[in-house]
C-alpha cells in the first residue's frame, strides 16, 4: 500500500452520473493498483460515500476474480432476499443460464456480471456454479429499479437471464465465490468508506487524533485484506475493525457537524450501509470463536 499517496494527495474526482465512466476515470488516474490500493486510494478520491462504497465493492470483486476485466462489474446472487443455494431458481444448462436475480449493484452500468446458478443434476444436493454473462448479449435483460433512500447515486437492478450464453469460472460457485465474497466485501467496503472519511477529515481539518485513528483503522484493514476469506481468524479481525469503526461514530459526527454541511448530510444519509450485514458478521464471528484459529 503506497501510504504516502494517501497521506499527501488531496485531489478528489467529481461525481458523474455515468458510473461506468466514473470508474474508468478512476482506474486511469490510479494506474496499476492492487485491490486494497483501489479501495483505499480510490475511496479517498470519491465525491460521495455511495461512490466510495462502489469502489470497495469493485475491489472485492477483483479479489474474487483476479482476471476480471478492467471495467465495472457486479455479482448477481440474491434471489428473494436469500443467498441460500436451495432457495435459488436460476439454473445453468450447459453454457446457458436462465432465471432472475433481484438485487444487482450498479447492474445497469456493469460491463460484466457474475451470476450464481444452480448446476446440480435432478435429485442431487443443490450446487452452484458461477457464470459470466455480458449485458447487451442475447438473453440478458437488466431492469433498472427505483433509487433507494440509501446511497441514491448508486443504481441497482434486476437481472433476467433467459437462455443467455455464458462462460463458467472454475471451482464451486458457493465455496469459491458467493460465500467468500461476503467477507471480501466487508473488508474492502470498510476500507473504502474509512478512506473516504479520512479524506473528508483531511479536507476539513478534523482533530489530528481522529485522523490518526482513522489511519490506524486503515492499517488494520490492510492486515485483514492479507488473510484468506475462509480463515476463521479474519472474521475475528473484522469484528475488531468494525468495533473500532463504530467507536469513532460520535467523534466523526461531531467533526462533520462543525464542517461543510454537505459532508454531514451525505454521511447521515448513507452511513447505514455499514450496518446492513451486521447480523451475518455476528454469526461468522460466533462460528470463528468456536473453531481453532
Amino acid at each position: 500500500m503506497p501510504w504516502p499517496d494517501l497521506l499527501q494527495r488531496r485531489d478528489r474526482l467529481p461525481a458523474v452520473a455515468d458510473l461506468a465512466d466514473g470508474f474508468a476515470t478512476l482506474l486511469l488516474a490510479l494506474g496499476n493498483v492492487t485491490p486494497f490500493e483501489l479501495a483505499v486510494t480510490g475511496g479517498r478520491r470519491m465525491a460521495t460515500p455511495g461512490l466510495a462504497f462502489l469502489v470497495g465493492y469493485q475491489a472485492a470483486l477483483r479479489m474474487l476474480w483476479p482476471s476480471a476485466p478492467l471495467s465495472l462489474g457486479a455479482l448477481c446472487a440474491t434471489e428473494l432476499r436469500s443467498l441460500r443455494p436451495a432457495d435459488m431458481q436460476t439454473r445453468l444448462s450447459g453454457l446457458r443460464v436462465s432465471g432472475r436475480k433481484d438485487f444487482v449493484t450498479a447492474g445497469d452500468a456493469a460491463d460484466w456480471l457474475l451470476v450464481a446458478a444452480r448446476s446440480e443434476e435432478p435429485g442431487e444436493t443443490p450446487r452452484l456454479s458461477l457464470a459470466v454473462v455480458y449485458p447487451g448479449e442475447p438473453g440478458v435483460t437488466l431492469e433498472k429499479l427505483p433509487a433507494l433512500p440509501l446511497m441514491p447515486d448508486i443504481s441497482h437492478g434486476r437481472l433476467h437471464p433467459d437462455g443467455a450464453l455464458c462462460e463458467l469460472l472454475a471451482g464451486d460457485g458457493w465455496d469459491a465465490y458467493v460465500k467468500p465474497f461476503r467477507t471480501l466485501e466487508d473488508v474492502y467496503v470498510l476500507s473504502s468508506m474509512t478512506a473516504w472519511l479520512y479524506g473528508v477529515g483531511q479536507d476539513s481539518d478534523w482533530p489530528q487524533t481522529l485522523q490518526l485513528r482513522l489511519l490506524a483503522l486503515l492499517a488494520g484493514c490492510a492486515e485483514a485484506s492479507r488473510q484468506p476469506p475462509d480463515n476463521p481468524a479474519v472474521h475475528v479481525l473484522l469484528a475488531g475493525l468494525f468495533a473500532q469503526f463504530e467507536s469513532l461514530k460520535t467523534e466523526v459526527d461531531q467533526a462533520l457537524v462543525q464542517g461543510d454541511p454537505q459532508w454531514a448530510q451525505m454521511w447521515q444519509r448513507d452511513r447505514g450501509v455499514m450496518q446492513l450485514a451486521a447480523g451475518a458478521r455476528a454469526k461468522r464471528l460466533a462460528k470463528a470463536l468456536h473453531r481453532p484459529l
